[in-house]
């Protein structure tokens, strides 16, 4: 990376600085979210307008990742960290003092794609930073303060927008990233190198062309249905897109994506069970609101005390499994939490209108503790299999992949719930019907043995990887390689 740094001194401290704006960027996506209802009247616009306060954070991060990723391998991981978390705070201070929507809603773009150059570069800069026998404990304290950003981020929000104004939603992230800023000045390390490789701007703008589109017609498409002209155009200008990015990827000398990096067996497949997992984890992060609240009758704030169960298990067992990678290695450890995240989803498909709090408690701890074994353990697995000029792409793919799988998730969650609701009640729903419970509920169990399922095919995918000789031989061999080249 920027330097040899292997036996760097502030090495915890570089972490602190790199986690917290990860948790600023995280608690920034769900913090807002409470306050949609005041901005929309403030503002004088539709509930369904004042979405794009949160959908355009979305797909601006999701667009601009892979750009961000590279260009930290290019020009450095920590320079471009650094500007990320420059225009991240600005964004945010835009945010606070505009009163129109649509300059929020590019305010709101600008601070996501100082987010997307800080989500690009964290994990390369952690993996760099930490040797290989501290790695899993350090990426596991990210997964931390993942969970503690959407642990802090609603209840947050409720007080500031009772206590003060939606504005300083934003605003809070300003003095805050002025001293984050100031500490990676004084912290994280220099370096004057940079690679003499240019940007691929063809396969940028491919690569956000197949984005854009994917992730509107997706977020539309649960409004309007999928089956019109417009949302089904969007899908196609998408995969047009995609299929000339790959196209063009493989000609390029200096591509945007490198696609060699694929041909690791261990890094791909690592890469799709983490995508797996997220689609798993939120189709049951949409349907709980509405089973707790609509069929079980919880007051909004009783069920969120409910909800904040998951990440409190998450940051309790992410960075113990974190430091347990570093012990007995990862791969059993992914294998573990996919199949206890399995197994919860489909005790999560027996619970019904009668069901006790006590079991629904228990159901959602045994899931979060299997996606806690499991997130720290997979990120330490793919960024400890690419050698280190490849340190900023492997990250900001990562980080790619965890968006796409939680936008699918929603999507396959709430379609699927809806259509089996309409087939149980015999005409189409597409909210939750009073009096329907059983319909809700029926719609519910059929997600969640559809997430258990998508969840154990990335168990099985794993346990082949853990008991066949041959590849364990293989992936040995690549993790030795990419340590040396660390």
């Amino acid at each position: 990376m920027d330097q040899e740094i292997n036996n760097y001194k502030n090495r915890w401290l570089i972490l602190f600085v790199v986690v917290m704006v990860t948790f600023m960027a995280t608690l920034d996506s769900s913090i807002v979210n409470v306050a949609l209802p005041v901005m929309s009247k403030v503002l004088d616009v539709t509930s369904s307008g004042i979405q794009l306060v949160v959908t355009s954070y979305l797909i601006a991060i999701a667009a601009t990742i892979l750009v961000f990723g590279r260009l930290g391998d290019i020009l450095g991981k920590v320079r471009v960290f650094k500007f990320g978390l420059v225009l991240f705070t600005l964004g945010s201070l835009f945010c606070g003092i505009t009163r129109s929507l649509p300059i929020l809603v590019l305010a709101r773009t600008i601070q996501a794609i100082g987010a997307s150059g800080c989500m690009a570069n964290n994990q390369g800069i952690i993996t760099a930073v930490f040797p290989a026998n501290e790695r899993g404990k350090a990426l596991g304290t990210t997964g931390t303060f993942v969970a503690l950003g959407a642990l802090i981020g609603p209840p947050l929000g409720g007080f500031i927008v009772d206590a003060f104004s939606w504005e300083y939603i934003f605003l809070i992230n300003v003095p805050v990233g002025i001293v984050m800023f100031f500490l990676a000045l004084k912290l994280l390390p220099k370096s004057n190198r940079m690679a003499a490789e240019k940007l691929d701007i063809a396969g940028a703008l491919l690569f956000m062309l197949a984005i854009v589109p994917l992730f509107a017609a997706i977020g539309k498409g649960q409004e309007i249905g999928f089956t019109q002209p417009i949302i089904i155009f969007g899908f196609l200008i998408s995969i047009f897109s995609f299929i000339s990015f790959i196209i063009v990827e493989k000609k390029k000398d200096e591509p945007l994506l490198d696609l060699e990096i694929f041909k690791n067996k261990l890094f791909s497949l690592s890469l799709f069970c983490g995508f797996l997992s997220f689609v798993a984890m939120f189709c049951t992060n949409i349907i709980q609101p509405f089973y707790l609240q609509d069929v079980l009758a919880y007051s909004p704030s009783f069920t969120g005390l409910v909800l904040m169960i998951s990440p409190i298990v998450l940051a309790v067992v992410a960075p113990f499994s974190g430091h347990l990678s570093d012990k007995i290695g990862s791969e059993i450890l992914t294998f573990a939490g996919l199949l206890v995240t399995s197994l919860a989803l489909l005790f999560m498909s027996t619970l019904n209108e009668h069901s006790s709090l006590t079991i629904i408690v228990i159901y959602i701890a045994i899931l979060s503790v299997g996606n806690g074994l499991f997130q720290s353990p997979n990120n330490s697995l793919i960024m400890s299999t690419v050698s280190k000029n490849k340190l900023g792409i492997a990250g900001s793919t990562n980080a790619l992949i965890r968006n796409l799988g939680m936008i699918c998730g929603i999507a396959l969650s709430t379609t699927l719930l809806y259509n089996r609701m309409s087939d149980k009640i015999g005409y189409p729903v597409t909210d939750y019907v009073v009096g329907r419970n059983d319909a809700f509920v029926y719609g519910m169990s059929i997600v969640y043995i559809v997430a258990a399922a998508i969840c154990m095919i990335g168990a099985i995918l794993t346990a082949y990887r853990l008991f066949n000789k041959k590849d364990r031989v293989a992936d040995a061999i690549v993790l030795k390689e990419a340590k040396k080249s660390h």
